[in-house]
């Protein structure tokens, strides 16, 4: 499936890969992806396919959170040891390329084996991006009751 990538000054290049550098020389590209796709719910900087969410039984602070194996337009923040419902884990904030808004976090190591499949992949909260549909996620009170991965 072929990927968009535009630059700031309008230059259109196809690519077929996923890739997280979104700066190059300066210059900031931003990607743009084709099918079911969420995006920031800002910006409406595209982050990932509908096709690669590996589960959405996950919770954070702000409710339902999906693990995703590949995201683009994002930036990480620094590393940092966290303590979660399922263990102790190494992530990175990520956040949006277009506006700058904490949109997850990337797992980095987990230290404990049976966590290990979370390790390079990606979770966005619900809270902050719109879905394929265009549709907005709210917080409600079932949704904050449990938390399976963030504290």
């Amino acid at each position: 499936m072929p990927i968009n990538v535009t630059n700031t000054g309008l230059i259109v290049v196809k690519i077929t890969t996923f890739s997280l550098e979104v700066e190059k020389m300066g210059r900031l590209f931003v990607i743009t992806l084709e099918g079911s796709i969420y995006k920031c719910k800002h910006c409406q900087t595209h982050f990932s396919l509908a096709d690669h969410i590996i589960s959405k039984s996950f919770h954070c602070s702000h409710g339902r959170a999906y693990l995703f194996d590949k995201v683009v337009n994002v930036t990480v923040g620094a590393k940092e040891e966290r303590m979660m419902m399922t263990g102790m884990h190494t992530v990175v904030d990520i956040f949006c390329v277009g506006c700058g808004s904490i949109v997850g976090w990337k797992y980095e190591a987990a230290h404990d084996k049976s966590q290990k499949y979370k390790e390079g992949k990606f979770i966005l909260e619900r809270f902050k991006v719109a879905g394929p549909d265009g549709s907005l996620y709210t917080v409600s009170h079932d949704d904050e009751l449990g938390s399976d991965d963030e504290p």
